[in-house]
């Protein structure tokens, strides 16, 4: 009686840290893998190269952009996006500008500038 207690016990606080558990945003860009992306070739062809990125190290084909580090203010000014530098603005409707990114890679923490204004800050892993 005494160990089905202890059993019970044991599987209700399982299921209650799997309940906590973080679960991926869906809003977070998700990296192609190599092995369902483009080969090495197709890659390198592009200007890329494979790379591990991320917590998980996942091989992607990262390629630079020839744009990186030019002043924008918004992501149709870049190759990708638009990227804010600095602190915060104290007031949302601050005009700013930003930086074009220097690499494909969608991992990071980075906030981004729209049309002139900050964004939002965003960290993807």
């Amino acid at each position: 009686m005494r160990n089905a207690l202890r059993l019970g016990l044991a599987l209700l606080a399982s299921a209650m840290l799997a309940a906590c558990a973080p679960t991926p945003s869906p809003a977070a860009p998700q990296p192609v893998p190599a092995a369902q992306g483009p080969d090495a070739k197709a890659c390198a062809a592009g200007g890329g190269r494979i790379q591990p990125v991320c917590m998980r190290g996942v091989p992607v084909c990262v390629v630079p952009y020839r744009d990186a580090g030019k002043t924008c203010r918004d992501k149709t000014d870049c190759q990708g996006r638009c990227l804010y530098q600095g602190e915060r603005p104290a007031d949302p409707e601050t005009p700013v500008t930003g930086q074009c990114q220097a690499t494909s890679n969608p991992c990071g923490c980075f906030a981004e500038v729209e049309h002139g204004r900050y964004l939002r800050g965003l960290c993807v892993d």
